[in-house]
C-alpha cells in the first residue's frame, strides 16, 4: 500500500498531501482586497513554496484549476501567469469562475504537480 503524507494539517484540511509520487496543493489564495494581479503572484508564491516543501516545482506542475471571482478578470490574471509559468513547462489548466470564499478573494489556485 502507498503512503499518504499530509503536511500542514487542520481540522478542515492539509496544505500538501503526496501520495504515490503526486503532490495535491489545497486552493491558494491571495491578499484578501488586493488586485487580481497581486492576488496571483501571492496565489504563485505560496504554491512555489508548497511545492519546494513537496520536493516539487513549477516545472513539475501537472494541472492547476483557477477560480476568478469575475471572469473580466481572466486577462489580467494570465499576465501574471504567463509572465511566471516556465517556459515549455505549461500545465493542463482550467479557469472558471466561481463565489470564493469571501469577496475580497479574486482569484484562487489548484495545483497538482509531480514529485522529484
Amino acid at each position: 500500500m502507498t503512503e499518504i503524507t499530509r503536511h500542514h494539517t487542520g481540522q478542515r484540511m492539509s496544505q500538501i498531501v503526496t501520495h504515490n509520487g503526486t503532490v495535491y496543493l489545497a486552493g491558494q489564495v491571495g491578499n484578501p482586497g488586493d488586485s487580481v494581479a497581486d492576488q496571483t503572484r501571492t496565489c504563485l508564491e505560496k504554491v512555489e513554496t508548497l511545492l519546494a516543501e513537496a520536493g516539487s516545482d513549477a516545472t513539475r506542475i501537472l494541472q492547476c484549476v483557477i477560480w476568478l471571482a469575475d471572469m473580466a478578470d481572466f486577462a489580467e490574471m494570465n499576465s501574471v501567469w504567463d509572465a511566471w509559468v516556465p517556459e515549455g513547462h505549461a500545465p493542463a489548466r482550467a479557469c472558471g469562475e466561481a463565489k470564493l470564499a469571501t469577496p475580497e478573494y479574486k482569484v484562487e489556485l489548484i495545483v497538482t504537480a509531480a514529485q522529484g
